[in-house]
C-alpha cells in the first residue's frame, strides 16, 4: 500500500492499482454499518422479541407450528439461528466463488447488504402472532449479512500489502465495534427512558428497525468510495452463478494443495469457537451463577463494545512490532486468564464482573481482527472471496461445540463455574495448533510474500 499512489505489490508479487486513504476509510465504514445488525439485532433485541411474538401464538403447551413442525416458542429464535448458520455453510463459499469471478465486486456487496438491511427493516411487520414472518425475515437478513461480509473481507488484500494489512484490518474491526456500540447505546437509552405510549416490546421492535436503517444508510459510504478492480481469477465461463458453483468445486478440491492454510483454519476454528461461546454464555453465567442484575449485564455489554475498539487498535500496534501471529498467541493466553478469573469471580459483586468485562473487551477485538488479516496472507492470489467464504463458515459449521461442552459440563456437575472453566480447552488446543503452523512457510506456500514482522 502506498500513500502516494504508486502501484502496490500484492502478496503474490503482482502489481495492481494502489488503494487510497479515501478508499480505505470507505472500507472501514462497512464494519461500522453492519456491526449494528449483530449487536442490536442478534445479540440483544431480536431473541427476546421474537420469543414473545411466538409465545403469543403458542398453544396451551407453549408450542408453535412453523410448517407444521412443533417447536417450543422459547426455542424458536435459537432454531432460526441454527438454520441460518446451516444455510450459510452452503451459501457463503459459493458467494465467494462468484465474487472472485466478477469485476463488479462493489455492486455485489451492495446487493447483499441492502437485502440484509431491507429484511431487518421488514421486521417492523413482526407483530401480533406473526412469528413465522419474523423468523423468515431474520433468515434472509442473516444470510445477507454473511454474504456481504465475505465480499467485504475480500477487498482487504486489494487495499493493503502484507506489511500494512494488520493495521488496516485492526482499524476496520475497531471502527465496527464503535459503530455497533453507539447504536446499541442509543437503543438501550430508549429502553431505560421508556418513551410515553410505548411498551418495551415496541421499543425493541423499533430498535431492530433502527439497525436496518443504520446498516443501509452507512453502506452508502463504502459503495461511493471503494473501487472495482479487474477479476484476477479471470472472466466467468458462462453464467457467473453457474461458473461460481463450478469454481467452488475446484477450490474445495484444490484445498489439499495448501495443507498449512487448512491447518490454520483448523486452529482458528478451535479458538474462535471458544471466543464465541464465552460471548454467548457470559450473560447466562452472570445471571445464574453470579446473580447479577440485568442492568449490570447491559452496562457491561456496552463497555465491552467500546473497549474492544481500543483493544483492536492496541493489538494492531503490537502486531506491527511483534507480528500478528505472535500477538494472537499472546491473546489466547489472555483468554485463558479471562476464564480462570471468571471461575473464581465472587457472586453478587458487580464491580468484579465489570472489571473482568474490561479485560475481555481489550482482548476480544484484537484477536478477531488479527486473525482476519493473518488468514488473508494465506490465500492464493485471485481467490480471496472464495477463501473468505470458507473462513466465515469454518467456525459456523461447528459453532455448536462450545455451547454443547458448556451444557454437558453443567448437566453433569450442576455448576456453571465448571462449565465456564471447561472452555479453557478451546484456547489451549487452539494455542498449540496455531503455534504449530510454520507461518512464514505457509504464506510462501500460498504464493504470497510474508510480511517483514510475523
Amino acid at each position: 500500500m502506498n500513500e502516494m499512489g504508486t502501484p502496490m505489490v500484492t502478496d503474490a508479487g503482482v502489481r495492481q492499482e494502489p488503494s487510497t486513504r479515501r478508499e480505505r476509510v470507505g472500507w472501514y465504514f462497512y464494519d461500522w454499518a453492519n456491526s449494528a445488525f449483530y449487536t442490536t439485532v442478534v445479540t440483544v433485541f431480536l431473541g427476546p422479541y421474537l420469543g414473545s411474538v411466538a409465545q403469543a401464538a403458542a398453544d396451551e403447551r407453549g408450542l408453535v407450528y412453523p410448517l407444521g413442525i412443533p417447536v417450543a416458542a422459547g426455542a424458536l429464535f435459537a432454531y432460526t439461528v441454527s438454520l441460518s448458520v446451516l444455510l450459510q455453510v452452503f451459501v457463503l463459499p459459493t458467494v465467494g466463488a462468484i465474487a472472485d469471478r466478477t469485476a463488479r465486486k462493489k455492486e455485489l456487496l451492495a446487493v447483499f447488504a441492502y437485502i440484509g438491511a431491507a429484511a431487518t427493516v421488514g421486521l417492523v411487520l413482526c407483530t401480533g402472532e406473526r412469528y413465522l414472518l419474523g423468523a423468515l425475515l431474520f433468515l434472509v437478513a442473516n444470510l445477507g449479512y454473511g454474504a456481504s461480509i465475505v465480499v467485504y473481507y475480500s477487498f482487504l488484500p486489494q487495499l493493503a500489502g502484507p506489511d500494512d494489512r494488520d493495521r488496516v484490518s485492526s482499524v476496520g474491526w475497531a471502527v465496527g465495534y464503535l459503530g455497533g456500540g453507539l447504536l446499541l447505546a442509543l437503543n438501550l437509552a430508549a429502553v431505560t427512558i421508556e418513551p410515553a405510549g410505548m411498551s418495551r416490546g415496541e421499543i425493541a421492535r423499533w430498535s431492530i428497525v433502527s439497525a436496518g436503517v443504520w446498516w443501509a444508510a452507512f453502506t452508502t459510504i463504502p459503495l461511493v468510495r471503494l473501487r472495482n478492480r479487474p477479476a484476477v481469477a479471470g472472466p466467468a465461463r458462462g453464467p457467473v452463478l453457474l461458473d461460481g458453483f463450478r469454481q467452488l468445486g475446484r477450490t474445495l478440491r484444490n484445498l489439499r494443495r495448501y495443507p498449512l492454510t487448512l491447518f490454520f483454519l483448523a486452529a482458528y476454528l478451535i479458538y474462535n469457537d471458544g471466543i464465541q461461546t464465552v460471548i454467548a454464555m457470559a450473560s447466562v453465567y452472570a445471571d445464574k451463577e453470579l446473580g447479577l442484575d440485568p442492568s449490570v449485564q447491559i452496562q457491561t455489554i456496552l463497555m465491552v463494545q467500546f473497549l474492544a475498539f481500543a483493544g483492536a487498535m492496541g493489538m494492531g500496534r503490537l502486531a506491527r512490532r511483534f507480528g500478528a501471529w505472535k500477538t494472537i498467541l499472546a491473546s489466547l493466553v489472555l483468554w485463558t486468564g479471562v476464564l480462570a478469573a471468571a471461575y473464581v469471580l465472587p457472586a453478587h459483586r458487580p464491580m468484579a464482573f465489570v472489571s473482568l468485562g474490561m479485560l475481555l473487551g481489550i482482548v476480544l477485538g484484537g484477536t478477531q481482527a488479527l486473525s482476519r488479516s493473518l488468514f488473508s496472507q494465506l490465500i492464493p492470489h485471485g481467490e480471496e472471496a472464495e477463501y473468505f467464504g470458507i473462513y466465515e463458515i469454518s467456525d459456523k459449521g461447528t459453532s455448536w461445540l462450545g455451547p454443547l461442552l458448556f451444557g454437558l459440563a453443567y448437566q453433569f456437575t450442576g455448576s456453571y463455574r465448571v462449565a465456564i472453566i471447561s472452555l479453557v480447552g478451546f484456547f489451549v488446543v487452539g494455542f498449540v495448533a496455531l503455534a504449530a503452523v510454520p507461518m512464514r512457510r505457509a504464506i510462501v506456500a500460498a504464493g504470497n510474500t510474508p510480511p517483514r514482522v510475523l
